[in-house]
């Protein structure tokens, strides 16, 4: 059974930073795709950052720049490093796993449950 668990949210000012970690369990990780989402209050779900098995990495526009993301594949775990957060990143973040090729036209099949992230002075 495949599991994923996140952490590393929590609450931060304008303009610092937070690592988000996701691990996963239950998987041949290294052959997979790993993706970071968040949904806001009110917003639909946002894929934002994705590392593909081979460590191609992308990024929505709104995060480049700004966000990394990495896989270290001995530990089974991706992390996203997302530095001058802004109020309009606070959201839940959820990372998914799936193969290369479903991450990249589907929906992932594997889903941590979240972890909150809150921008605020």
């Amino acid at each position: 059974q495949v599991q994923l668990v996140e952490s590393g949210g929590g609450l931060v000012q304008p303009g610092g930073s937070l690592r988000l970690s996701c691990t996963a369990s239950g998987t041949i990780f290294n052959i997979k795709a790993v993706g970071w989402y968040r949904q806001a209050p009110g917003n639909q779900r946002e894929l934002i950052a994705t590392i593909t098995s081979g460590g191609m990495t992308d990024y929505v526009d709104s995060v480049k720049g700004r966000f990394t993301i990495s896989r270290d594949n001995a530990k089974n775990t991706v992390y996203l490093q997302m530095n001058s957060l802004k109020l309009e990143d606070t959201a839940v973040y959820c990372c998914a796993l799936d193969r290369d090729d479903i991450m990249k036209t589907g929906i992932p099949r594997y889903w941590g449950q979240g972890t909150q992230v809150t921008v605020s002075s």
